[in-house]
């Protein structure tokens, strides 16, 4: 093998091990600079240490049509452990919640605390906190012509999307080894790991009483992909760990294939078994 060969290779390496969220989208667009994970310079404030912004009455209503949008929608279509969360964390369209609030609440179910971030998180940083059972959330509000989708996380998707479910024990368990896990990867695990995330924690449906049901952070956050995800036009397969780290996506689209697992017990053991089966636990 000659030196440019190897070059070629070793870069086309290298670039299957980059996120999914640093890959540019397949219509050739750019990608969007909030999609570029930062490092954390300093830690984040935690807790009661998170100060609370002086949100203008604009933001506070983007916030609260986000919310009633998807009220309007989830009832029936998500799992009982997410609307469960919800209620505990009396997450209402009135006001944005304190981040400080919302963590003494998850502090006080599971343990759980939260961690103010600027925005997208490399790796390090991101599966850090979660191993230290800190939940690393935005406080900007998306703007009004990205009511429907933004490709960056924003506090919407983090206290509404990720924050109810970590209110349910077996789910926040977890997410910790997730966090503990992903920090021992390397190479080609790296990004079966993202995937791994990518269709449970975001985009995860589950078996409830013969229906099924959403609890993924990117499903219940979205206005399309709650009847999309539930639509004819996804196919589904059954909970597989083996499957889901070897299975592609692009964050710029609606997903049209999603896993469905029977429980969160099946989650936590199913992750522990292909860890450990990859030296990661």
């Amino acid at each position: 093998m000659d030196s440019n060969t190897a070059s070629a290779e070793t870069a086309s390496q290298a670039a299957d091990e980059r996120s999914a969220y640093e890959k540019a989208p397949a219509d050739g667009q750019e990608i969007d600079p909030r999609c570029v994970p930062q490092n954390l310079e300093e830690e984040p404030p935690v807790g009661d240490e998170i100060a609370y912004p002086d949100y203008d009455d604009d933001r506070h209503e983007i916030w609260g049509t986000l919310v009633e949008r998807q009220m309007e929608q989830l009832p029936g279509r998500a799992c009982d452990a997410y609307m469960r969360g919800l209620d505990v964390l009396d997450i209402t369209p009135n006001r944005i919640p304190k981040l400080s609030a919302l963590s003494r609440k998850l502090e006080d179910q599971t343990g759980w605390q939260v961690a103010r971030i600027p925005g997208l998180l490399h790796e390090k940083d991101f599966f850090t906190l979660l191993a230290n059972r800190k939940f690393p959330s935005t406080d900007y509000v998306r703007n009004w012509d990205e009511l429907d989708y933004t490709p960056a996380p924003d506090c919407f998707h983090d206290m509404f999307g990720h924050m109810p479910m970590l209110t349910q024990p077996d789910f926040a368990d977890f997410y910790q080894l997730f966090g503990k896990a992903a920090l021992n990867a390397e190479g080609a695990d790296r990004p079966r790991l993202e995937r791994f995330h990518w269709f449970t924690v975001e985009f995860g449906l589950l078996n409830e009483g013969g229906d099924t049901r959403i609890f993924g952070a990117g499903i219940v956050s979205s206005n399309e992909e709650v009847t999309h995800a539930l639509s004819d036009e996804v196919t589904t397969h059954a909970f597989d760990p083996a499957h889901i780290t070897e299975k592609d996506y692009e964050v710029y689209n609606l997903q049209d294939e999603l896993f469905v697992m029977d429980s969160f017990e099946q989650l936590v053991d199913g992750f522990r078994s292909w860890t450990k089966s990859r030296g990661l636990l």
